[in-house]
């Protein structure tokens, strides 16, 4: 079976103001750096599998502007297979203001732009991918109906589907036996939970809950405490993988682990190892500023 791994999502040029905190309503901060970065969490994990030397395609829509030339020029320049990407001038390619504390903390506002016209003819338009794929990969930042009609494909054309619930969305639980593996954070759980999840002992119960909803297996990204897993018959805690140097900003930490953790389902690894290996990755790419640009190669993962 092939190993290769297809991801829909979307491309926007991240715009990332670092300064000593973010701003609150109605402050003027003077900042202390600013990037422009490529972004958007469909294109940060196929890049991420791209730089761990995995088989990846990735479906979007770019607009005919500076921003979607930058786009294609950092999948190619990765080895992100760009035949689903799609060229469109009726609406400019996506931007995201990305504030930034010292800490590394992030707040984040996403305009879509071109990517908002994605359609279920484009799913279909690559459809000869998804065949060829092993697994299928999205997130919530194209509308939904589009997304669920490409897991529905995905699983038509016996894909591993993986769906990382970010932003959270409401989803017609009709969809939920789609998706092998949910993958949502801490935030995106509460969202579909309505209920806090303020320590560890929560998160067996919201493991038991989100598999009574009908999602096969999941995964509950922690941050700096790690990863929890739960199926029906396994359930354990991943812990935070020790990093040699200082965080410097999580933004698309979450991005570059579920681009890990599908390569690693890819190459054949037990989920125990690709979780391992994805909180292994996602760590180091918090050692630099920026989403796709502090992706780790797969050549520096093995060195760390």
């Amino acid at each position: 079976m092939s190993n290769s791994i297809t991801v829909l999502g979307i491309f926007v040029a991240d715009l990332c103001f670092k300064g000593k905190n973010i701003p609150r309503v109605g402050e003027t901060q003077i900042g202390d750096n600013f990037k422009i970065n490529p972004g958007g969490k469909g294109s940060n994990q196929a890049i991420t599998i791209a730089k761990l030397e995995g088989d990846v395609n990735f479906i979007t829509r770019i607009g005919e502007d500076e921003y979607g030339k930058m786009a294609l020029e950092i999948h190619r320049s990765n080895g992100v297979k760009v035949d689903g990407v799609i060229k469109d001038s009726n609406k400019p390619t996506g931007v995201a203001g990305i504030f930034i504390d010292e800490k590394g903390n992030n707040s984040i506002n996403v305009i879509p732009g071109v990517a908002n016209n994605i359609s279920k003819k484009d799913i279909d338009n690559n459809l000869d991918n998804l065949k060829k794929s092993k697994i299928f990969l999205t997130q919530l930042e194209i509308p939904i109906e589009v997304n669920m009609y490409a897991l529905d494909k995905a699983k038509e054309n016996n894909c591993i589907t993986i769906l990382n619930p970010a932003p959270a969305n409401i989803i017609d639980k009709q969809y939920f036996k789609l998706i092998d593996y949910f993958t949502p954070n801490e935030t995106e759980v509460e969202f579909y939970l309505n209920r806090k999840i303020d320590k560890i002992e929560d998160l067996n119960k919201a493991g038991n809950d989100l598999l009574n909803l009908g999602f096969k297996n999941i995964i509950i990204t922690l941050g700096e405490k790690g990863a929890y897993f739960k199926s029906e018959n396994e359930e354990y805690l991943v812990d935070e993988y020790r990093l040699k140097n200082k965080v410097i900003d999580t933004t698309g930490a979450g991005d570059v682990f579920n681009g890990a953790f599908a390569c690693a389902l890819a190459n054949n690894k037990k989920i125990k190892d690709a979780i391992i290996f994805a909180n292994k990755v996602a760590a180091i790419s918090t050692t630099k500023l920026g989403a796709a640009n502090s992706i780790p190669t797969l050549d520096q993962v093995n060195s760390n």
